[in-house]
C-alpha cells in the first residue's frame, strides 16, 4: 500500500534531519573553530555535502525503488553481504540510538532544574539503589507512546509526522527571527578573517564536521521508505533536495542567531546551547518557552526515526530466514515486530545511559555506509548504464565525488582522533561482527525486482 505522499516524504526528511544536534552541537564547536566565518563554514560544507549525498541517493532511490535504504542499495550494486552490513548496524544502533539521544535530549530540556516545564519532578528509586533520573524516565516515556501511536495506523502517523515536522521548522523560524531582532549582540564577525584559511583545513574542522554531519544525517530518510512512497521515481528525489535545501536554509541562520545573541564562553562545551541562547535572545522567561518548544520537536525525530527504522529490518527479514520474525506485517500493514524491536533497543540505550559513545561509533559506520552507497551511484553507470533512470543525479559525476571526498577526510580523522578512534574501530569490529552473522544466517529466495517507477 503506497500511503506516502510527497509532503509526508520531505516532512520525514526534514524530521530526521532537525533533531538533537542543532540544539547542542554548537558548544562543542566554538572551543576549537573561535570564529564567526569558520563555524559558518562548517555548517556550510556540511550543508553542501549533505545536498551532493542527496542527489545521489534520489538517483538510487528512483531507480531501485524498494523499501531498506543502504541494505537493498549495496546488496544490488555490490554483493547482498555488503547490504546485510549496512542493514545490520541499522538495524542495531543505527536508527535507535539517534532515538534514545533525542529522546533523552526531550528529556533534559522538559527537566531542566531551572528552565524546563518539569524541571522539579523527583528521580525514582528502582531495584538494587539504582535511580532512574527524572530526564530518563521522561525519555522512556516518550519513546514508549511513540512507539504506541506509531502502531495505530500509517495514517495517523503520517498526519503527526507533517504536524509535529511544520511545527518544529516553525520553531525554528522563530528562533531565527527572535535572534537577529535583538539589538544587543555579541562582538562576532561573519566575514573572513586572518587565519580562518587555517581553521578551516585543520583537523579540528574535519572533526567538528562529524558532530556537523551527524545534524544533517536523515537527507536521506525517505529512500528508506521507497517501497511505501507513492510514484517514487518523482517523490524520492524532490523530498530529498527539498528536504535537504530546506534544513540547511534553516541551520545557518539559527547558529548565526545564536553565535550573535550570546558569548562564546558561555556557550563552550555546554550541550544545552538552546536554553543559554534562548535567555539571551528571549529574556529571563525565554529559557522556559525555548525548551518547551524544543521538546515538541524532539518528539517528532523520535517519531520519524521511530517510523523510517523498522522499514530496513522489515526488508532484512524478508530475506533472510533468521530474521523472517521482523519482517511481518500487521494487517493494516504495519511492521509490527520491526518497530517493537527498535524500541526495546532505544529503551536498553536510555536506561544503561550509553547513546553518547554510541552515536560516536554508529556515525563512523553510516558515514561509511553512504560513502558505499554514493560511489554505488557511479559504479552502477558503468555496470549497467542502460539501467532505467527516472531521475538522474544533478551534476554528475562531480556531485558524488565531492561528497565522496569530504566523506573520506571525515572517516580519516575519525580514525586519527583520539576521541572518536575507539568508538569507530568499535564501528568496524561491529561490521565484522554482522558479516558472520551474515554467513550464518540462512536466506530466503531473492525477491523479484520492483519496477523502475509507479
Amino acid at each position: 500500500m503506497k500511503s506516502i505522499s510527497l509532503l509526508t516524504a520531505t516532512c520525514i526528511v526534514i524530521a530526521n534531519m532537525v533533531g538533537t544536534a542543532i540544539f547542542t552541537s554548537l558548544g562543542f564547536q566554538v572551543g576549537s573553530l573561535p570564529t564567526g566565518f569558520s563555524l559558518m563554514a562548517l555548517w556550510f560544507v556540511g550543508g553542501i555535502c549533505a545536498l551532493c549525498g542527496a542527489v545521489a541517493y534520489a538517483e538510487l532511490g528512483a531507480a531501485l525503488p524498494r523499501s531498506g535504504g543502504e541494505y537493498h542499495f549495496l546488496g544490488t550494486i555490490y554483493h547482498p553481504a555488503v547490504g546485510f552490513l549496512a542493514g545490520w548496524v541499522s538495524a542495531t544502533v543505527g536508527f535507535a540510538a539517534p532515538v534514545a539521544a533525542a529522546a533523552i535530549a526531550f528529556g533534559r530540556y522538559l527537566a531542566d532544574p531551572q528552565s524546563g516545564p518539569a524541571g522539579h519532578l523527583p528521580a525514582i528509586s528502582l531495584l538494587h539503589g539504582y535511580t532512574l533520573s527524572p530526564a530518563a524516565y521522561l525519555a522512556l516515556l516518550i519513546v514508549i507512546l511513540v512507539t504506541l501511536f506509531l502502531l495505530r495506523d500509517v495514517r495517523l502517523g503520517s498526519a503527526f509526522q507533517n504536524a509535529s515536522t511544520l511545527l518544529k521548522v516553525g520553531l525554528v523560524v522563530v528562533i531565527i527571527a527572535a535572534g537577529f531582532w535583538v539589538e544587543k549582540t555579541q562582538p562576532i564577525s561573519f566575514l573572513p578573517a586572518t587565519g580562518d584559511t587555517a581553521l578551516i583545513l585543520s583537523p579540528a574542522f574535519a572533526v567538528n564536521l562529524f558532530w556537523v554531519m551527524y545534524a544533517y544525517s536523515g537527507w536521506n530518510a525517505s529512500t528508506y521508505i521507497v517501497g511505501e512512497v507513492r510514484n517514487p521515481a518523482r517523490t524520492i528525489p524532490l523530498s530529498v533536495g527539498l528536504g535537504t535545501i530546506i534544513v540547511m536554509a534553516l541551520y545557518l541562520p539559527v547558529n548565526a542567531a545564536f553565535l550573535r545573541t550570546t558569548p562564546l564562553h558561555e556557550m563552550k562545551g555546554q550541550p544545552q546551547v538552546a536554553l543559554i541562547a534562548g535567555s539571551h535572545i528571549f529574556g529571563h522567561t525565554g529559557g522556559y518557552l525555548m525548551a518547551l518548544f524544543i521538546c515538541i520537536g524532539l518528539v517528532s525525530t523520535v517519531s520519524s526515526m521511530m517510523w523510517i527504522g523498522p522499514r530496513v529490518t522489515m526488508a532484512m527479514g524478508e530475506d533472510l530466514r533468521a530474521f523472517r520474525w521482523l519482517g511481518r506485517k500487521s494487517a493494516r500493514n504495519l511492521p509490527i515486530n520491526a518497530i517493537l524491536t527498535q524500541a526495546a533497543i532505544a529503551i536498553v540505550l536510555i536506561v544503561t545511559a550509553t547513546f553518547d559513545n554510541v552515536i560516536k561509533y554508529v556515525q563512523f559506520a553510516l558515514t561509511l555506509s553512504s560513502a558505499l552507497a554514493v560511489a554505488g551511484v557511479i559504479v552502477l553507470r558503468i555496470r549497467q548504464p542502460d539501467l532505467p533512470r527516472p531521475y538522474r543525479t544533478w551534476g554528475y559525476p562531480l556531485t558524488p565525488i565531492v561528497f565522496l571526498v569530504i566523506s573520506t577526510w571525515m572517516l580519516w580523522h575519525m580514525l586519527a582522533d583520539k576521541d572518536t578512534r575507539d568508538p569507530s574501530l568499535l564501528g568496524l569490529i561491529t561490521i565484522a561482527l554482522g558479516l558472520v552473522v551474515y554467513y550464518l544466517s540462512p536466506k530466503n529466495p531473492t525477491p523479484s525486482p520492483a519496477p523502475s517507477a509507479s
